[in-house]
């Protein structure tokens, strides 16, 4: 087997020297003191620098993000992987819970008895909670679309929505639609995105909210 030439990085080192590595190869690119961690923990997830570009954020959007998790908010993913990737610890330290309805046989039958997604039930489900609420959408423009709507009859108002669904088929339009919505949202432009995203943008606020406190 071929040798090669590895860094020797301690564990607990490895995520600091990769934002080192980050901050590097971003060169001179100034970003608002407050996104710049965001923009950096999606990269770090990703390895994909064009997020450096194509996230957009509402004013005042991260500030009113940290606030919600210090809040104690509910975080409604869209996916069981996103669910899996927030930092549970950290956000029940605030009093705060994440929860996923993907899965619910309720939220199922009731999706297939209207012939509606699971994700836009989903989304039905989440504006009956009380308390601060963030959605972390990063699969199912369905979802996207429908949290639209119901802000824009009244029955949701979101702290922050956090729109990256990933794929093709309604995604960049769901993303569209949010950035014409008096919200505070951040949105990864165009195609890309995914529940690691959300779960990043998720998790880069949360520790922004604790001092990077992981535990």
């Amino acid at each position: 087997m071929k040798e090669i030439q590895l860094q020797r990085v301690a564990p607990a080192d490895i995520e600091a020297r990769s934002m080192e590595l980050i901050a590097q190869e971003l060169g001179d690119r100034v970003f608002p003191a407050e996104q710049l961690p965001v923009v950096k923990r999606v990269i770090h997830t990703t390895a994909d620098f064009e997020y450096a570009d194509n996230l957009a954020f509402s004013p005042g959007a991260v500030e009113k993000g940290i606030a919600a998790m210090k809040a104690g908010c509910t975080i409604v993913t869209d996916t069981q992987m996103a669910f899996s990737g927030v930092n549970k610890r950290v956000l029940e330290k605030f009093g705060g819970r994440a929860v996923c309805f993907m899965s619910d046989p309720d939220v199922a039958a009731e999706a297939k008895e209207r012939g509606e997604t699971r994700a836009t039930v989903s989304m039905e489900r989440a504006a009956a909670l009380d308390g601060p609420l963030v959605l972390a959408i990063g699969n199912a423009p369905t979802a996207l679309v429908r949290a639209c709507q119901l802000m824009d009859e009244g029955k949701m108002k979101p702290a922050l929505v956090i729109g990256v669904p990933v794929g093709f088929v309604n995604v960049v339009e769901s993303k569209e639609l949010l950035l014409t919505m008096d919200v505070p949202h951040i949105v990864a432009r165009g195609r890309k995105g995914g529940s690691n995203v959300a779960a990043a943008i998720c998790n880069a606020l949360l520790y922004q909210a604790s001092n990077n406190a992981r535990e």
